[in-house]
């Protein structure tokens, strides 16, 4: 847990800008971030992230591997919700 205006330098190594934040990671940053509170719905979406950053690899067809590894650039996916 972080402070975004105490610890600015953390707070910009994870990207965190706005607060409530949920960073998750595992051995290494997947770039995962929650803001505000992933209530409802959302909160199976949480579990799943920490699940995919514990094991290192998403539950994904190798077709969906294959042609996300075909992207030109990295993508960057903004998804807004509302509580549930």
């Amino acid at each position: 847990m972080l402070n975004p205006a105490i610890d600015r330098a953390k707070a910009e190594t994870y990207g965190v800008d706005q607060v409530p934040a949920i960073a998750v990671e595992g051995a290494r940053d997947y770039g995962i971030r929650f803001f505000g509170i992933p209530s409802g719905y959302e909160f199976t979406n949480l579990i799943d992230s920490i699940v995919v950053a514990s094991t290192g690899e998403p539950d994904l067809s190798a077709e969906t591997k294959t042609a996300l590894a075909e992207l030109p650039a990295p993508v960057h996916i903004r998804v807004f919700s509302t509580p549930t």
